[in-house]
Order: structure tokens, then C-alpha cells, then sequence
């Protein structure tokens, strides 16, 4: 087996929502890679030099350098460890996560090309941006998906639904969390026994935001703060219908996980969401920040009991394709390769 060191943002180590470091890692580590991690330095200097240091350390021992690549911030963590590589004539592996990287590609080609072009491989876990980057010339890209261990998720069909709204992500301004309140405050007119649960960490002030609102409104929703796989999966049976309310996304691991536990789900189309959801076969579709939009699809769902039952049965189905028993052949293949 190889050795690969992941570069990425450790957040669940210091109390976040784990990232694709915290989750892919232990499991490369089951199939027998030899893997070292970099970094969960919360100081953001820290954590970039930490990162540079374990490649110059490792230099002789890794294989590999696998580098998560989101398309914010933290896209310069990958740039700058990426340049290192090179310098270093070490073979390094782009697992693409941020659903804005198209933009990227757009509005810094010298970058990206200088970027992509070099990793031995480029890894989407989307159709969306495998398509992007194909669009876009590159030859280097692999689509593997996202995964979850489906037995972990337990199938509860929706029949009878009732407006209980679950909402599950970190509170961070990209993810839109005042919309999934704001659809409750409309529901409320004519639902007036609906409620909302949001279940996440805190990221950036729209927590603050949310949670204000909340009080000065006095509208039924409750905060659980992070909570582990266990603890939400089990709280997800007293609700019906599950809201993703994001503005800019890739393929988010909070959606297969409520498809493989049969919620009827209603989310924006943004990024790679139409990839994984089809609109009225497998959930929800509608446009970013539109919460009449978001609360007639709501409607829709309380009011044709068969259509949530057909979305739940659908989405169940789609969601046995991401099981990491599938998916851990195709990254074997490319690690081994």
C-alpha cells in the first residue's frame, strides 16, 4: 500500500463539522494506506505553516500529497502547498470540494492552470464540477463521489407528513440559514403547528443573525448546536421534510445522508445539487434565496401526500449508490494506480 499525506482543515478535532479530511482519512487507513494528516491548527497562519512543514518533512516518505481544494479561502492553503509539490517534484492529488471552483477556472485561468494542470490527478466528487473541468480542457480528472455508510442510516419512508422542517449545516452566511426561518414564519399562516430544527455549529455571524431573528419573532425553532452522526440521525425522526437552503454548493454529504434516511427534501438548484437531486423524482428543486419559492414547494409536499412518499422511496434508492463499499473500489483504483 502507499503513503499519502492529506493536507486539509481539520476542523472536527477542534469541535467543527467534519470536513473531507476528518471523514476520508480514517477510511483510507482501513483499506491499508499509510496515511499522515496536516493541519488542525486553528490559527490560519499556523495551519498554512504546519501544512508546508509536514511536506518538506515528508518529502522522502509520501507517495502522495492529497490536498483538499475548496474555492474560498481556503483555496490559497492548496495553491501555496500545491507550489511546494512542484518545487519539491512531489506527485500531489486535488480532491475538489468548493462548488465555486468553476468561477475559479473563469476568473484566475493563469492560476488555475498552474494549479490543476500540475497534479497528477484532479478528483470530483460531483458530476457537476467534473463537467466543469472538462468543459474547461482538463484530461487529469476523475469523478469519485462523495460516500456514507448506508447501514448507518436507518430508512424511515414519509407517509403522513406534518410541517416539521429539519435543517442540518453549519451556520455560515454561503449556506443561507436565515431562509429556512424565514419559510417557517411564512408556513406559520397557514401551518400554524409547524416548527423548524437546526442542527449545526457555529461558522460566522449568521448564527447570531438566526438566532436573534428567532427571539425577536418568537417563531418555533430549535438550535441544537453540532451534534454527532448518532445523536441527529435519531432526532431526524420527529421531522418530515428536510431543507437545504444553500447559495453555493458542490455535493454536500448532509443531502445524502437525509436522502438515505427518506426525507422528502426541498433544496436551491445551485452548483452540484441538480447533479444529485432530480427535481420531482428524487426531491425539490428551486432557485437560490426564493423562500416563496421554497414555502409553496413545502406546500406542495403537506398537500400531496404521494409525491413525498415517491421522493422518499426515490431518494432512499439514489442514496445506495454512495455507499462507501462501492466508492472505496474507485479510490483504490485511483490511489493504486
Amino acid at each position: 500500500m502507499k503513503n499519502l499525506l492529506y493536507i486539509g482543515n481539520e476542523l472536527e478535532l477542534r469541535g467543527g463539522s467534519p470536513t473531507s479530511i476528518d471523514r476520508l482519512t480514517p477510511l483510507l487507513k482501513k483499506e491499508g494506506f499509510e496515511v499522515k494528516t496536516s493541519s488542525a491548527k486553528e490559527n490560519q497562519l499556523l495551519r498554512l505553516s504546519e501544512m508546508m512543514i509536514s511536506i518538506i518533512r515528508n518529502k522522502s516518505w509520501a507517495d502522495v500529497v492529497l490536498i483538499d481544494t475548496y474555492s474560498t479561502r481556503n483555496f490559497w492553503y492548496a495553491l501555496l502547498t500545491a507550489e511546494l509539490c512542484i518545487k519539491l517534484n512531489m506527485d500531489y492529488i486535488l480532491l475538489l470540494h468548493g462548488g465555486g471552483l468553476p468561477e475559479r477556472l473563469k476568473n484566475n485561468p493563469k492560476i488555475s492552470a498552474s494549479l490543476f494542470k500540475k497534479a497528477k490527478l484532479n478528483i470530483a466528487p460531483s458530476l457537476y464540477l467534473f463537467k466543469k473541468f472538462q468543459q474547461a480542457g482538463f484530461k487529469n480528472i476523475e469523478y469519485i463521489s462523495n460516500s456514507i455508510f448506508l447501514k448507518d442510516y436507518t430508512f424511515e419512508p414519509r407517509k403522513k407528513l406534518k410541517p416539521k422542517l429539519l435543517w442540518v449545516r453549519a451556520f455560515a452566511e454561503i449556506y443561507n440559514p436565515i431562509l429556512a426561518i424565514k419559510v417557517l414564519e411564512e408556513l406559520l399562516k397557514e401551518y400554524p403547528e409547524a416548527e423548524l430544527c437546526m442542527v449545526g455549529p457555529e461558522k460566522d455571524e449568521s448564527y447570531k443573525e438566526c438566532f436573534n431573528y428567532v427571539e425577536s419573532n418568537k417563531l418555533p425553532v430549535k438550535f441544537t448546536g453540532k451534534l454527532t452522526k448518532p445523536e441527529w440521525t435519531n432526532l431526524s425522526k420527529e421531522y418530515d421534510i428536510f431543507l437545504n437552503t444553500t447559495n453555493v454548493d458542490n455535493t454536500p454529504v448532509s443531502l445524502i445522508e437525509a436522502m438515505a434516511l427518506g426525507f422528502p427534501i426541498i433544496s436551491t438548484n445551485v452548483g452540484g445539487i441538480p447533479y444529485l437531486i432530480k427535481d420531482q423524482k428524487t426531491g425539490l428543486l428551486v432557485l437560490a434565496k426564493n423562500k416563496s419559492a421554497m414555502v409553496d414547494a413545502v406546500s406542495t409536499l403537506l398537500k400531496n401526500q404521494n409525491l413525498a412518499e415517491n421522493l422518499s422511496q426515490n431518494a432512499r434508492n439514489q442514496s445506495e449508490k454512495f455507499d462507501w463499499e462501492i466508492v472505496k473500489n474507485e479510490w483504490k483504483e485511483v490511489l493504486l494506480g
